[in-house]
């Protein structure tokens, strides 16, 4: 006769206690990275058409620098900057502007996804919204805005005599991956109010691509409240002017100390914060169409 087993009792754990689980903001990262992935493999599936599309949206942004160029063709210095000075902030500006709009450039189809309600598909799936909106639609095409800035940004190192420093040296990246995230938090807010209001995305443009054209030119040629508004209000001066001008040696817009040239980093991870804020309370706020 076969011996009886008793159960041995096993304590309930939670998952937890068994798993590392992931932080939020990891999860998000790789979720978006998986999306990515996802829509690269659907973009090189068609090599021709993605190397006609990149060149294309080279060729159109290159239209704005083509633009100064005409200009300085009857003028020697606008606002009292020079060609070359004025390049250093269109290259600067445009490099930012490209790598926040390559990651998170379809931002700007939130509101079209609130009124016909297929974000609700996006909610009841195990991964942050955030990181799927951001990566729907993932358009590689957007290296030729990045590709194009840096070869203006590379004419404007070569040609200034710029009295190099390590200082200034590390201010260089420092002010194109600072700008990048002071766009992306925009791109964020920008989504965020579109919960509210539907049909916004041309509002959201205004501040970004209208933020990037403001910021290809020298604070010297706008008025002064509007100088204001973009240094504390929606602070897009700190994506290139303040830094770019402590690399020129110029002096700063509104009497502004020299310190602040070092403030984009805080400035960016303040507008990310408060980005961050914006999105979960327009998400919070969000009601589905129930179609």
């Amino acid at each position: 006769m076969a011996e009886s087993v008793e159960p041995v009792a096993v304590a309930e754990e939670p998952v937890a206690a068994v798993f590392v689980a992931r932080p939020r903001w990891a999860e998000g990262l790789r979720a978006y990275g998986l999306i990515v992935a996802m829509w690269l493999r659907s973009t090189m599936a068609y090599r021709t058409s993605f190397v006609l599309t990149t060149f294309g949206n080279f060729a159109a942004t290159a239209f704005d620098f083509v633009t100064i160029l005409l200009m300085f063709s009857h003028i020697d210095v606008l606002g009292g900057y020079t060609l070359p000075e004025i390049a250093l902030l269109y290259g600067s500006a445009g490099m930012a502007f490209g790598l926040a709009d390559l990651l998170m450039g379809s931002m700007d189809r939130l509101g079209r996804r609130v009124r016909d309600g297929t974000l609700d598909t996006l909610l009841v799936r195990p991964v942050p919204v955030l990181a799927q909106v951001a990566a729907d639609r993932f358009a590689l095409r957007r290296l030729g805005r990045v590709s194009q800035g840096a070869l203006v940004f590379g004419y404007a190192l070569v040609t200034l005599d710029i009295d190099w420093t390590v200082v200034k040296v590390l201010m260089v990246p420092l002010m194109v991956l600072s700008g990048a995230a002071i766009f992306g938090a925009v791109f964020v807010a920008g989504a965020a109010f579109q919960f509210v209001a539907q049909d916004a995305s041309q509002v959201q443009n205004s501040f970004t691509y209208g933020g990037a054209t403001l910021l290809q030119y020298p604070p010297t040629v706008f008025a002064t409240d509007l100088v204001r508004g973009v240094t504390f209000v929606v602070p897009l001066a700190f994506v290139n002017w303040l830094p770019a001008l402590y690399v020129l040696g110029r002096d700063y817009p509104l009497g502004l100390p020299d310190w602040v040239a070092f403030l984009p980093p805080l400035v960016a991870g303040a507008c990310c914060a408060a980005a961050g804020l914006a999105w979960r309370a327009g998400l919070r706020a969000y009601r589905s169409t129930g179609s």
